[in-house]
């Protein structure tokens, strides 16, 4: 049975519908940068998504050609996520959608070195003849954080973070978004056939521990 990140790694992938801390480590992903309001039919960010499918795809399917990646192992593809942040800005205006930074992401295998990921953008490239250069090899050590599952529409997040803020300040950690660490979405649905009612997305903010008054 191929090895699902989601199940294996709950901590990450499913957490309840109440916020809780979690210390992720260090992972390596695909990743795309761009900006601009995420629902534009053209925007940079659905060209985003199917520049890193099209990647993971070809990466998950080495095993049937003649490249081969040594430890690799079937695994079924983890979601899509979603860093995002507003230029100059600790919080997102989700009314300014069009302002919006993000690097969109999935997730690598461990076993996924940087020299797989130069094949897999050369075998890419080769075979559906587009350009794949925005795509990334990118490593990042999330660190301390707070999360929630937030079940519903993607515009009313806001509710889920203020239940994330309040938790976190009770627990003694202040929301510590900035340029280097930023608001973190994964989706667990795909808002082409899921009722926008059900969709289920993790929302996750960085956390730094409050100093104790002296």
């Amino acid at each position: 049975m191929a090895f699902d990140y989601k199940k294996e790694y709950k901590e990450y992938y499913m957490p309840k519908s109440q916020p809780s801390i979690v210390t992720v480590p260090k992972m390596n992903y695909l990743a795309v940068r761009g900006k601009g309001n995420p629902n534009d039919e053209d925007g940079e960010y659905k060209k985003s998504i199917e520049l890193l499918y099209t990647i993971a795809f070809t990466i998950k399917m080495s095993y049937k050609g003649d490249y081969q990646i040594d430890g690799y192992f079937s695994y079924v593809v983890p979601p899509l996520e979603g860093f995002w942040w507003e230029e100059g800005k600790c919080e997102i205006d989700y009314s300014h959608k069009k302002k919006f930074s993000f690097i969109s992401v999935i997730r690598l295998p461990d076993f996924v070195t940087k020299k797989d990921f130069d094949w897999a953008i050369r075998e890419a490239t080769h075979k559906k003849g587009k350009d794949f250069s925005k795509v990334e090899f990118f490593t990042y050590n999330e660190g301390v954080c707070v999360q929630c599952m937030h079940v519903g529409s993607y515009d009313d997040e806001p509710t889920t973070i203020k239940l994330m803020e309040s938790f976190a300040k009770e627990n003694g950690y202040a929301i510590d978004m900035n340029k280097n660490r930023y608001h973190h979405e994964i989706y667990l649905s795909d808002p082409r056939r899921c009722n926008v009612n059900r969709l289920k997305t993790v929302i996750r903010h960085p956390i730094r521990k409050i100093e104790d008054s002296i």
